[in-house]
């Protein structure tokens, strides 16, 4: 089997970002990404998911968060999306369900080449450290379309802690992306009766 690995480097006015990624990895992570919560979520998506994953980013945090938060996001996908190649054999769908206290994360999977995230924000309305929901949702949108992945996540109950939110959604996405990137030794071809996935 070819290796499944991306180095990716993005740079604009506003990001420098460089990414490696190995999708058979073992679950090492270096990240540094300027803003710590998403550094410790990423950190936790890798060891769950057993990718090995470099982000080194600097952005315009001066001003805010947000254009630094999407590139990551943005380049990861790419990264993904690359080290995947034709697609050929994957998996393909995979979904996981995590808790952490009171919380339960429902992350479902489809790398389908059709980019989509369902966003389930109704009700969240918390932050930690200046990082609120609507960020993480921002990064899962730009991660989710630059990959082509179709990405539904869903949490019960709520709690007005965004960490007991984040840990456990992003250990569901590492394990959920994980089965879908696994071979199938079954699997002859690109998993879609079309042929392809862009």
């Amino acid at each position: 089997m070819r290796k499944r690995t991306a180095t990716l480097k993005r740079k604009t006015k506003e990001t420098d970002i460089s990414v490696k990624l190995n999708i058979d990895g073992s679950g090492k992570s270096k990240i540094n990404t300027g803003i710590g919560i998403l550094d410790h979520m990423l950190e936790l998506f890798v060891f769950h998911g057993l990718f090995d994953l470099d982000i080194t980013a600097k952005g315009d945090l001066k001003i805010d968060i947000h254009h630094t938060n999407e590139d990551v996001g943005i380049v990861l996908g790419e990264a993904f999306k690359k080290a995947l190649g034709n697609k050929e054999g994957i998996r393909r769908f995979s979904s996981a369900s995590v808790p952490m206290e009171n919380v339960v994360a429902n992350v479902v999977v489809d790398i389908s080449g059709r980019g989509w995230y369902r966003p389930d924000s109704t009700g969240i309305s918390c932050e930690k450290d200046g990082y609120k929901f609507d960020d993480a949702e921002h990064f899962f949108d730009s991660f989710a379309k630059h990959l082509g992945m179709n990405l539904d996540i869903t949490i019960k109950p709520l709690s007005l802690d965004l960490h007991i939110i984040l840990e456990p959604i992003f250990k569901a996405l590492g394990i959920a992306l994980d089965q879908a990137t696994q071979i199938d030794p079954r699997r002859k071809g690109i998993p879609s009766t079309k042929g392809v996935i862009d």
